[in-house]
């Protein structure tokens, strides 16, 4: 079975297009040869930023003859119909078939495809993936109509096997394939030509090209660190440069320049974004005083004073960027002693939405909110609100201008100069945290309030103007703002009422009612039930309160109905989040949609201690059992209600109990409704959720020993009425009906 080498060689692919562009070839190819017929038993795609190899091993020399029967319309059918299926069959009329069938006579069509030979398969699949390809960006040169990322200059594609290789011909717009190849561009331009992949590979080493990416990036790793460690530092490890500049260099050669004394004063940050950045250097550091103090790039090129002028013209371009991030931080410092006010005045000049206002305006919303959160959390109401009013003046400074990416550790730095609390100025830096999954959570009291003050306001604002996530679109980070939420009150331990989510939200979301109404021209819209309820559930009578204070009674309705409107669906969001957040912590979507459905299911941290607690509750037989006891139970006493037309709820008595199972769960329920009910009160969901499982035994007995449908009125009652106690107790610790299975 032969082995296929291809490999599309061109000017420079883009380093952040790369790896991409191998997995499409490999993709591509394979499965265009196995839709035609051909297998094979591996395949590896690899990428050098002038070239994309696709090296497929075992791959069989022809593909099989086949030999299809398709069933066609009835004999007498409408010409139309007939002649639909030959061109699908791909036959001609008089190829047709005519067989019995159980509704009469059909035709049939025999479709026959010869086997082709690999060779043939090949060119056609390689010249479709070709013309074809998904390059992010791409663009056509000279005369020709072929659009490549950049120009494509050979396409060497051959099959070899123990006899030898051959080319596999192929012509696309004039770029004939072939087996030769070239090396580096200056230390081994020549063209050779190869037999197989592991020749190819070989021969490219010779010629100064490293074919695989990860090889090139170890190469590159290893020799900056053996540098650094020989003059007593380390190279600051930053996997995603790594990757980008072994896709920069086919012949990796690693050089150790030093930074100027002028610029070791700047903070170690700006001068590891700057190099990155701009120069794509990796920035040195040394371990005792955790300054940047050299730097490592990697030149493509092996030269006779061993890189000595490469380093010479990077070390002067690099003194211009620096001075240019120097002159920055001086200015930027002037500001900040002198209190940070005319960034955070122009900030007013600054659109935060169209709709939602500056970011001046924005601020105040920010610390406001800090401010009412800070005693939650556990924070210096002050110190939140100042925290939060300068948290963000970095984003008018000339070096979060220059780099966008060090916004808030600037501020950090700016707040510590201004002479700020210490606490103050980590929450400039904190209070973007959490950003994804995987990013630490401020665990300081006062970056907790305003990090949660930052991320509320802006869900409150988008919810009101109704620009919510739709499908896979999230403009906005709104899904990751809900879950940088979560994770601040989960991680934070922020529990009880007065630190729900849903009093946040509330008084996050009143400044942005107060305004729309003003504007609304819609007439008044009475309360409905379910507003009162939802009212009353979330203790919002403040701000209803604070409603009529503003806008007197006349129009409060319309506000306190929209203030629901939009705490009823934000917070809707944050369950759906949460799911997802606990599902990839292993708690099934059931488990916690049965603890949503319970009063208080905005206290995020007490929803998901019990839901922590059901799950391992009914990871035990007697809870998994206590399920299909507790729906027996809740089937048959439903059934009963809606037969009946009443409500089996005013309480058995032990007097009309007759059997033992019966008399003993009327003390186990006595027993377990004991420990239940004070442990949900102290949110002891554990203790709760162990005494319900413990029902699961007099349960089990009751129903096997026990008629719940006796013939005695009296008796039947009176067990109907045993069943809603079980249901009662149960459900008293979550909404067991929400539990599949």
């Amino acid at each position: 079975m032969p082995d296929l080498l291809i490999e599309l060689f061109s000017e420079e692919i883009p380093a952040r297009m790369q790896t991409r562009a191998a997995d499409d070839l490999r993709k591509l190819v394979t499965d265009g040869l196995v839709e035609a017929g051909l297998t094979y038993a591996g395949a590896a795609a690899f990428s050098t930023p002038r070239r994309l190899t696709l090296s497929i091993e075992g791959l069989t020399a022809e593909s099989k003859a086949v030999r299809e029967e398709r069933k066609g319309p009835k004999v007498g059918a409408p010409d139309q119909a007939i002649e639909g299926f030959l061109r699908g069959a791909g036959v001609a009329r008089e190829d047709l078939e005519v067989r019995d069938d159980k509704k009469g006579q059909v035709y049939f069509a025999v479709i026959e495809k010869p086997g082709r030979m690999a060779a043939d398969i090949i060119a056609e699949v390689l010249e479709k993936t070709v013309r074809n390809f998904p390059w992010p960006k791409s663009m056509r040169w000279g005369d020709g109509a072929l659009k490549w990322v950049r120009p494509l200059h050979s396409i060497l594609c051959i099959l070899s096997d123990e006899g030898g290789a051959q080319v596999v011909p192929l012509d696309v717009d004039g770029i004939t394939s072939g087996n030769t190849t070239r090396g580096h561009r200056f230390l081994a331009p020549d063209a050779f030509s190869v037999t197989n992949f592991d020749d190819y590979e070989a021969k490219l080493k010779r010629a100064k090209v490293v074919l695989r990416a990860d090889e090139r990036a170890e190469a590159i790793w290893h020799d900056a660190t053996h540098q650094a460690f020989a003059l007593g530092l380390e190279v600051v490890e930053d996997r995603g440069l790594l990757a980008e500049v072994a896709g920069l260099v086919e012949w990796p050669v690693v050089l150790l320049g030093r930074i100027d004394d002028a610029f070791l004063g700047l903070p170690p940050e700006v001068l590891q974004t700057s190099m990155k950045e701009h120069q794509k250097f990796f920035s040195v550091r040394n371990p005792k005083t955790g300054r940047i103090e050299r730097f490592v790039t990697v030149a493509n090129m092996e030269t006779a004073d061993q890189g000595a002028t490469i380093l010479a013209g990077n070390q002067k371009v690099l003194s211009a960027r620096l001075a240019d991030a120097k002159f920055f931080w001086e200015n930027d410092l002037r500001v900040a002693k002198e209190g940070m006010q005319p960034w955070l005045d122009s900030l007013a000049n600054v659109t935060f939405h169209n709709k939602l206002g500056s970011q001046k305006d924005r601020i105040e919303r920010i610390a406001a909110l800090a401010r009412e959160i800070a005693p939650s959390v556990g924070a210096d109401p002050d110190l939140a609100e100042q925290a939060a009013r300068v948290a963000k003046s970095d984003l008018s400074s000339e070096m979060v201008y220059e780099f966008p990416e060090l916004q808030g550790l600037m501020g950090q730095y700016y707040a510590n100069e201004a002479g700020l609390e210490a606490e103050v100025a980590a929450a400039c830096k904190e209070h973007y945290s959490p950003l994804g999954p995987s990013d630490d959570v401020p665990t300081a009291p006062v970056s907790v309030a305003v990090a949660l003050a930052d991320k509320i306001d802006t869900l409150t604002g988008f919810w009101a103007i109704d620009e919510k996530p739709t499908g896979s679109k999230d403009p906005f980070a709104l899904r990751r703002a809900a879950l940088g939420v979560i994770r601040l009150v989960l991680e934070n331990n922020v529990s009880g009422r007065a630190s729900s989510l849903a009093v946040f939200v509330e008084r996050a979301v009143v400044p942005f009612v107060a305004r729309e109404v003003d504007s609304a021209k819609e007439s008044l819209i009475p309360l409905k039930p379910v507003v009162h309820d939802f009212l009353a559930q979330y203790d919002l009578t403040e701000a209803v309160e604070r409603f009529r204070d503003w806008y007197g009674e006349g129009n409060s309705h319309f506000k306190i109905k929209r203030l629901v409107e939009i705490l009823d669906d934000l917070l809707s969001f944050f369950h759906d989040r949460l799911k997802v957040f606990l599902r990839d912590k292993g708690i099934r979507h059931d488990i916690i949609d049965a603890c949503i459905a319970m009063p208080g299911n905005d206290d995020l941290t007490l929803l998901v201690k019990r839901a922590e607690a059901l799950a391992e509750t009914l990871a035990t037989d007697d809870g998994e059992n206590l399920i299909q006891g507790f729906k027996r139970a809740n089937n048959i006493l439903t059934q009963a209600e809606e037969k009946d037309g009443v409500e089996y709820s005013y309480g058995a008595d032990i007097k009309f109990a007759e059997d033992d199972a019966e008399k003993a769960l009327f003390a186990a329920l006595d027993a377990a409704d004991a420990k239940i009910a004070p442990a949900m009160k102290a949110e002891d969901f554990s203790t709760a959720m162990t005494a319900m499982a413990a029902l699961r035994g007099p349960i089990d007995a009751f129903f096997t020993d026990v008629q719940v449908n006796a013939d005695s009125e009296i008796l039947r009652r009176n067990r109907l009425n045993l069943l809603s106690r079980i249901r009662n107790i149960c459900l008293s610790v979550a909404d067991l009906t929400k539990i599949e299975g």
